[in-house]
């Protein structure tokens, strides 16, 4: 039987659970067909159902965040909605332009269909050579928008294997032995869908995506 590692609980209370998920995990058993999904591991930890309230990429590292009932995590996803929760990630790209501001950019969804509106804001936080880190707050939630509109806007995301560039992920394996995406949510501001009141979730970075900014002297 695969064992999966214990998550940490960023917060915890009687309606809502928040963990920091690690790169490679799934969420749901439905968006991977291999490993143990963070749902289950949550579910087996809290000894409790829990309801996924919004998606992470299986390659992105930071902060997920579970309901304890169906009826919690549909408050929850009102207020995404509604664009009521504001979102933070970090991104190590190929690129490293102070100029890239916001993306308004529509993606369609990967399957096909008609683009829909999608905009995120990017703030430049540090480069290194090349390279840049960036502040990512996505304005609407399409499924990859960061790493789409990172690709849009050619500043391609170190370690992504669907849209970024094979050369600069080799680089980085080689160079500094980083073998996964380089894209972490660190933030996540909502209401409390029971109290209303304002609830903010942090995950600080994971421990090999931090030794690498610490290598290249960047700091998220």
């Amino acid at each position: 039987m695969q064992s999966a590692p214990r998550l940490e609980i960023l917060y915890r209370d009687d309606d809502v659970v928040a963990v920091d998920k690690p790169s490679g995990m799934p969420v749901h058993r439905g968006w991977a067909t291999d490993g143990v999904p963070a749902l289950q591991v949550v579910r087996d930890q809290v000894g409790r159902h829990v309801y996924p309230v919004h998606r992470l990429d299986r390659a992105t590292s930071g902060v997920l965040l579970f309901a304890l009932s169906g009826e919690l995590a549909h408050a929850v996803q009102t207020q995404i909605e509604a664009h009521e929760i504001e979102k933070r990630y970090v991104a190590l790209c190929r690129g490293n332009d102070p100029a890239l501001g916001r993306v308004d950019h529509a993606l369609a969804k990967e399957d096909g269909g008609e683009p829909r509106p999608a905009v995120t804001d990017f703030k430049l936080l540090g480069q290194f050579e090349r390279y840049g880190l960036y502040e990512a707050r996505p304005v609407t939630g399409r499924l990859h928008q960061i790493r789409r509109h990172l690709k849009h806007a050619s500043h391609p995301i170190i370690g992504d294997t669907r849209y970024g560039k094979g050369e600069h992920n080799r680089i980085f394996r080689e160079r500094f032995g980083f073998h996964r995406l380089a894209l972490h949510a660190s933030d996540l501001r909502l209401r409390h869908p029971r109290t209303g009141e304002p609830l903010h979730l942090h995950a600080p970075l994971a421990p090999d995506f931090a030794a690498l900014l610490r290598q290249l002297g960047l700091v998220a």
